[in-house]
């Protein structure tokens, strides 16, 4: 067997019957599935095993949150790839075909991410892979865009773990998803810790998945979901640019702080913005920074290169929306 399907799960109990319903018509069946329960309270461990009594259940006492509920899957499995899956979405028949021919193109190839499409929209992309720039800013690629772009299998920053296909291995050499994140960015920061590693992480186009999007937190924005993520992004930093680096980013990186918390502040989020980067701040000293060796070297300036790269294609994408709304 080569592939296990890890689903976090919280409270979900009604995603489960549509996610594992796609999941039995796949091409390719060589993978098992294995769920991940964070203590729901919706009854979701009884239907599992009333319903789908064949499938691996983990039951953590506590809601741990998708880090530690994803690593607690990724230890579990034996196969040489895992597959990370939200319990909200439903994929095409072809994904876990696609998804392995994919991985397998090269062994220096960590991730892959899906095609990621809006459940309720179709005909827009949800995520095409992530992008990071030297504002700090993690991008869902192709966000909002219509299905027919993003067509051709290339190199990305990051996976989305949202539907994403892991090299196991490698996990032992670079580490599992942070823990301390709890939920967001855990997927850029491992993904980025990957790269300077000298991993790849791709995208295959090919990988359709169906997404609803929020289906744990609620709404796209939200005060658990805006704090936590500005946090995360502060300790996402730290952790992976060595000090020269964020000196040679500070000043970039400063002016993406500052606009978002505008941006947060006229959405009515502000505070709870604040208050995820005093955290963040606060407790630096509990992150363990990527150990810098002179051997990656290379990739840091290869990262560097892709944030502004990123930042620029960003930016012109930002503008041409703008432009085509007037």
């Amino acid at each position: 067997m080569k592939v296990t399907i890890v689903i976090p799960n919280y409270n979900g109990k009604h995603f489960m019957e549509p996610c594992l319903a796609s999941l039995e018509k796949q091409t390719y069946q060589d993978f098992k599935i294995l769920v991940v329960d964070n203590a729901s309270t919706d009854g979701s461990l009884k239907y599992m095993s009333e319903v789908y009594p064949e499938i691996e259940v983990i039951a953590l006492d506590s809601n741990y949150g998708f880090s530690r509920a994803v690593n607690e899957g990724i230890r579990r499995c034996e196969t040489p790839y895992v597959i990370l899956l939200n319990n909200d979405t439903t994929v095409d028949s072809h994904y876990v075909e696609e998804m392995v021919r994919a991985i397998e193109i090269s062994p220096k190839i960590f991730s892959v991410s899906s095609k990621m499409i809006q459940m309720y929209h179709p005909d827009l992309i949800d995520s095409a892979g992530d992008l990071y720039t030297l504002m700090g800013w993690g991008v869902c690629r192709g966000a909002g865009r219509p299905v027919s772009n993003y067509t051709k299998q290339d190199s990305i920053f990051t996976a989305c773990a949202g539907a994403a296909i892991y090299r196991r291995s490698i996990f032992n050499e670079i580490g599992f998803f942070d823990e301390s994140h709890f939920a967001y960015l855990e997927d850029i920061d491992i993904g980025y810790r990957a790269r300077i590693y000298g991993y790849k992480n791709i995208y295959c186009p090919a990988a359709l998945v169906y997404h609803v999007g929020s289906g744990t937190s609620g709404s796209k924005y939200n005060t658990f979901k805006v704090s936590l993520s500005a946090r995360n992004s502060i300790w996402l930093n730290y952790k992976n640019m060595p000090f020269l680096q964020l000196a040679l980013n500070f000043i970039p990186l400063l002016l993406g702080y500052f606009i978002k918390y505008l941006f947060f502040c006229k959405i009515g989020f502000g505070q709870d913005y604040k208050k995820g980067i005093q955290e963040g701040i606060h407790n630096l000293k509990e992150c363990r920074k990527v150990p810098f060796r002179l051997k990656n070297l290379s990739s840091y300036i290869a990262i560097e290169f892709l944030l502004i790269q990123h930042t620029f294609e960003y930016a012109a994408d930002w503008l041409k929306r703008k432009l085509l709304k007037k």
